[in-house]
C-alpha cells in the first residue's frame, strides 16, 4: 500500500531508464537492462524503438512500490522527445557499456541536461555501468566509473543485464535515492497538538 508522509510521499515511481548506445551503427540496443529486471532473462536483441515502457511491482525496504519504467532511446535524434520525458521522470538511471568508452564519455551530457530541465542541482540518479562479465573487454575501469560519479554527487554501480549481477540492487537504490529526496521536499507534517487532535476526533451524540 502507499505511504504518505505530510500528503506528498507515494509508493509510485516513474523511473527512465537512459542506456548510451554502445555502437549507434547496430539495429538493436545494447543495454536491455530492464528486461533482466523484469523477465528474469537476459535479451540479445530488441527493436530500438524511441520508448519501451514496464511496470513492476515490487517491495523495497518492506515497503510496496510501483515502477513506471520508460526505456529512452539515446540517439541524438530523438533529443527533443528525451527532454519531454525528463520533465515527468521521478528518478533516472543513467547507463553505460564499460566495454564501450564512447557511451562513458556521452553520460556527464545527459546529466547535465537532466539537471537543466529539472531546472535542479541535484536529482535522484544512479550510474551504472553494464556489461562488467565482459572483464577481458573492459574499456572504462572502476576507478572511473566511481571518479565520475563523485564528480555528479551519485552511487556508482556494476551491472551485467546478462548474468543478472545488481539489476534488482541497482532499481532498489534509486527508489530509496528518490525516497530520500521526496522526504527532504515534503518533511512530515508536525503532529497536531492534543486540543487540535480532541476538537478533531469524533463526537457523538446518543439520544
Amino acid at each position: 500500500c502507499p505511504f504518505r508522509l505530510g500528503g506528498c510521499l507515494k509508493a509510485h515511481y516513474r523511473i527512465l531508464l537512459f542506456t548510451v548506445f554502445c555502437n549507434f551503427k547496430k539495429s538493436f540496443r545494447c543495454l536491455p537492462f530492464f528486461f533482466s529486471l523484469l523477465q528474469s532473462y537476459f535479451v540479445t536483441d530488441y527493436d530500438p524503438t524511441i520508448e519501451d515502457s514496464y511496470t513492476k511491482q515490487c517491495v523495497i525496504d518492506d515497503r510496496a512500490a510501483r515502477l513506471d519504467i520508460l526505456d529512452t532511446a539515446g540517439q541524438e535524434e530523438f533529443g527533443a522527445m528525451r527532454e519531454q520525458y525528463m520533465r515527468t521522470g521521478e528518478g533516472f538511471l543513467l547507463v553505460f557499456s564499460v566495454t564501450d568508452r564512447g557511451s562513458f564519455e556521452e553520460i556527464y551530457k545527459f546529466q547535465r541536461q537532466i539537471l537543466r530541465v529539472k531546472d535542479r542541482d541535484e536529482f535522484p540518479m544512479i550510474l551504472v555501468g553494464n556489461k562488467a562479465d565482459l572483464e577481458h573487454q573492459r574499456q572504462v575501469t572502476l576507478e572511473e566509473g566511481q571518479q565520475l560519479a563523485r564528480q555528479l554527487k551519485v552511487t556508482y554501480m556494476e551491472a551485467s543485464a546478462k548474468i543478472r549481477l545488481n539489476v534488482d540492487q541497482a532499481f532498489h537504490q534509486l527508489v530509496r535515492v528518490i525516497r530520500r529526496f521526496q522526504e527532504q521536499e515534503c518533511p512530515p507534517s508536525p503532529e497536531p497538538s492534543r486540543n487540535e487532535k480532541d476538537r478533531s476526533g469524533c463526537h457523538c451524540v446518543l439520544f
